[in-house]
């Protein structure tokens, strides 16, 4: 089983995360990621959908835990902490300081405001904190469960 986990990391996973840096993970998309990630298993250990056995059986038979949302979510802070160092158009692009009019009804949700609701910081302060690299860097281990 660990081998099917090292190829799953190794060559599936990394096709499906392919430019999930610049993604805004809604809800649906969260639950659409958890049950790809579960699908993967069950077919790794050869377990039909229709046996009715829990998520947490399935985990636990295949000695993991749940961890491409984690992935992609330490990808995302990643690349925003570098796009801010940078201060490029990037940087004014991710901050939403493009000027022209906006459009009519709610108001869609930005990349850093996706950022900001999943880490439990403020827009203003995730960006200070992306401007100091070590600072950033702890901040990103301690959201995601990831050590430097």
């Amino acid at each position: 089983m660990s081998t099917r986990l090292r190829v799953l990391d190794c060559y599936v996973l990394p096709i499906l995360k392919y430019g999930c840096e610049s993604w805004l993970v809604s809800k649906a998309m969260e639950d659409r990621l958890q049950a790809t990630e579960m699908w993967f298993l069950r077919q790794m250990l050869r377990i039909p959908w229709t046996s009715h056995t829990t998520n947490e059986t399935v985990l636990h038979r295949a000695g993991s835990q749940r961890m491409l949302l984690r992935k992609i979510r330490k990808l995302q802070l990643d690349f925003l902490g570098h796009c801010m160092r940078k201060d490029d158009l990037e940087c004014l692009f991710l901050t939403g300081k493009i000027n022209g009019r906006r459009d009519r009804g709610r108001q869609r949700t930005t990349y850093l405001q996706s950022i900001a609701a999943w880490t439990g910081v403020d827009n203003i302060k995730l960006l200070r904190l992306a401007k100091n690299r070590m600072d950033w860097h702890s901040m990103v281990a301690h959201v995601t469960g990831y050590g430097t």
